[in-house]
């Protein structure tokens, strides 16, 4: 999980507070989260990635939401819901290679930029991201 992030100059901070803690950050997410589904729907590069979602994003959108508003230091509303979130073993059904990582990086990256994320902020939340993301690989 993702606590901390040093921000130069002040104390360690949360993405969550970079995203506008309690006053902003969970409607932030939530956009973050509908932007990335949005493109994932939509977007041709994403088509492979799409097709092992279920045709209601519904789903999926509410526990993405959920996890990554815990996961970058908020509420831990997929905890409190769910349980522990057993990232790699939820995902073990689906065949997750390079080529799926990096679709999920596409349409994650392109909700960033989208949504006109500061630059350093954005990097810094890619290469975490990135991380989770390399971790789902199972192929």
């Amino acid at each position: 999980m993702l606590n901390k992030v040093e921000e130069a100059g002040t104390s360690k901070t949360t993405f969550f507070d970079l995203l506008g803690g309690e006053a902003g950050g969970t409607e932030n997410i939530r956009k973050l989260v509908e932007t990335f589904y949005d493109i994932m729907d939509s977007d041709p590069k994403a088509a492979p990635i799409r097709a092992m979602h279920q045709a209601d994003l519904t789903s999926a959108r509410e526990k993405l939401f959920m996890f990554l508003t815990g996961w970058t230091g908020g509420p831990q509303l997929y905890i409190e819901h769910y349980g522990h979130p057993m990232l790699r073993k939820r995902h073990l059904p689906f065949a997750i290679d390079e080529s799926a990582r990096d679709q999920w990086m596409y349409c994650m990256i392109k909700a960033m930029h989208q949504l006109a994320y500061e630059e350093l902020l954005m990097k810094r939340l890619a290469e975490q991201l990135y991380g989770v993301a390399d971790f789902m690989r199972n192929q």
